[in-house]
C-alpha cells in the first residue's frame, strides 16, 4: 500500500571544501570531540600544491567542471602530499555528484577516506556523506556498514544517522531493525521528519503490526489534517489492516470537508463500501452508498467517466439489487473497455431476466473482445441458446466450454446428459 511513498533520504549537498588558510581563522567547535581516531598531522607544505588546490576547489564551487578536472587531476596523480590528494578527490567527488554520477562520487570519496589524512571533522563528515551516497545508489548494506563505522569511530549519535539506518534496514526487509532505528531517531529530536513515520508505518505493516501502523497513521493525520498524503497513507494502512469502517469514516470526513480532490480517493471509498457490503448479510445498503460516492465524484468533475468507473458503478448497482441500473452502467462501459468483461456482465444479468436474445448478443460480443474466464462465458452462451430453443447452438457453446480446464467437467457432464457427449 505504501509502495508509492518516497522514502529515500535526501543526499547532502557538495561538501564544504577545506582550505589551509582556514588555520588563521578562529577555531570552530569540534564536531567529533570523542572520536577514537587519532587526528593525523597535515603534510601539505608545497605552496604550488596549495595554490593549485585552492584554484581547483574554487572551480568546483563555481561549477566549472573542465577547469576543476584540469587542475585537480594532476594533484591526485602526482602530489607528494596525501592531504592535497584527499582534498582533490573530495572535489572530484563533488563534480561526479553534480553530474549525477553517484558511483563515481562514491569511488572518489572512498579513495579520499582511504588516504587517512583528513582532520577528524572533515574525515567523519565525508564518511557520513559516503553513507548518504551509498543510500542514493541503493547500496543499502554498504550504507549500513559505513554508518556503523562512522558511529563507532566518531562516537556520535544523531537523529538523521538513525533515520538513514532505519531507511536502509527497511529497504533490506529488516523490519524490526528499521522500527528500532526510526524510533531511536525520533527520540533524539523534537522535529522528526515526516518521511521517518512513513518508514515506520511501512515497517509496522510489513511485519504484521497492523494496529501500530494504523495508530501511527491516525496520529499523523491528526497532526496534519490538511495533508492529502497523510490522509492517503492513513487510509492505505487502515485498509491493509482490514479496518474498513475506520477507513470509510476517515474518507467520509474528508469528503464532507471537501478534501477529496483525487479520482482515486472517491474510487477507494466506493471500493471500501463494496468490500464491507460483501462481508455483510445484506450488501445492498453499502453497495448503494458506493454508487452514491462515485456519482458524487462524477458530479464534481473529480471522478472520470471511463470504463472502469462504469464497471464499478455497475457492480454497486448489482449488489444493491438494481439489475436494470447495473445493465445500463455495464453497457456504458462496453464501448471503451479494453476487454469484453462489461459486455459479459451485462449479458449474465440479462439472462437472469430471461432476455435471451439480448443476452446472447452481449455474451458473444464479450467473448469476441476477450474475457478472463472463457469457459464460463461459453456456458452462459449455451444457457442463452437453450433459452432460445437453439439446441445445436447450445451444444456448440458447451463443447467450447469443455475445452477450458475450469469448466471442462461441468460442460462434459452436460453434453453427456444431453446425448451430445
Amino acid at each position: 500500500m505504501l509502495a508509492g511513498v518516497a522514502l529515500l533520504l535526501g543526499v547532502a549537498s557538495s561538501p564544504a571544501l577545506a582550505r589551509k588558510s582556514d588555520d588563521a581563522k578562529p577555531k570552530k567547535e569540534v564536531l567529533y570531540p570523542n572520536a577514537t581516531r587519532v587526528e593525523p598531522k597535515l603534510d601539505l607544505t608545497s605552496e604550488k600544491d596549495q595554490k593549485n588546490l585552492n584554484e581547483g576547489l574554487d572551480a568546483v564551487n563555481a561549477g566549472d567542471k573542465a577547469k576543476a578536472e584540469k587542475v585537480l587531476q594532476p594533484i591526485i596523480d602526482g602530489s607528494k602530499s596525501k592531504y592535497a590528494q584527499a582534498l582533490a578527490l573530495q572535489g572530484m567527488a563533488s563534480l561526479h555528484y553534480n553530474d549525477g554520477d553517484i558511483k563515481g562520487a562514491i569511488a572518489s570519496l572512498q579513495r579520499s577516506l582511504a588516504l587517512g589524512v583528513m582532520p577528524n571533522d572533515t574525515y567523519f563528515q565525508l564518511m557520513y556523506m559516503l553513507a548518504q551516497f551509498q543510500m542514493a545508489d541503493e547500496q543499502y548494506q554498504p550504507a549500513l556498514d559505513t554508518i556503523a563505522k562512522w558511529r563507532a569511530e566518531g562516537k556520535k549519535e544523531t537523529a538523521d544517522s538513525y533515520a538513514l539506518e532505519g531507511n536502509a534496514d527497511y529497504r533490506l526487509n529488516k523490519y524490526p531493525e528499521a522500527i528500532a532505528a526510526i524510533n531511536k531517531a525520533k527520540s533524539l529530536t523534537d522535529k522528526p521528519q515526516p518521511t521517518w513515520d512513513q518508514i515506520l508505518m511501512a515497517s509496522y505493516s510489513e511485519s504484521g503490526q497492523n494496529d501500530k501502523a494504523a495508530a501511527l497513521a491516525q496520529s499523523q493525520l491528526n497532526t496534519n489534517p490538511d495533508d492529502p498524503n497523510a490522509l492517503n497513507n492513513a487510509v492505505a494502512v487502515l485498509t491493509q489492516a482490514q479496518k474498513y469502517p475506520q477507513a470509510i469514516q476517515m474518507l467520509e470526513s474528508a469528503r464532507a470537508a471537501g478534501k477529496l480532490t483525487k479520482d482515486t480517493q472517491y474510487v477507494n471509498l466506493a471500493k471500501l463500501y463494496l468490500i464491507t457490503g460483501q462481508d455483510s448479510s445484506d450488501p445492498a445498503p453499502n453497495a448503494t452508498k458506493a454508487g452514491q460516492v462515485l456519482e458524487d465524484g462524477i458530479s464534481k468533475g473529480v471522478v472520470k467517466t471511463d470504463a472502469d468507473t462504469y464497471v464499478l458503478l455497475g457492480q454497486s448497482a448489482e449488489l444493491a439489487n438494481n439489475t436494470g441500473k447495473a445493465i445500463d452502467y455495464y453497457n456504458k462501459a462496453e464501448p471503451t473497455a479494453t476487454d469484453g468483461e462489461p459486455a459479459l456482465r451485462s449479458g449474465r444479468l440479462l439472462l437472469s431476466e430471461n432476455k435471451y436474445s439480448q443476452a446472447r448478443t452481449l455474451i458473444q460480443k464479450g467473448i469476441d473482445k476477450g474475457v478472463k474466464h472463457k469457459g464460463t462465458a461459453y456456458m452462459l452462451l449455451a444457457e442463452a441458446e437453450r433459452g432460445l430453443k437453439n439446441k445445436p447452438g447450445a451444444i456448440d457453446a458447451m463443447k467450447k466450454a469443455a475445452q477450458d480446464p475450469e469448466t471442462a467437467a461441468k460442460a462434459k457432464a452436460w453434453l453427456q446428459k444431453s446425448g451430445a457427449g
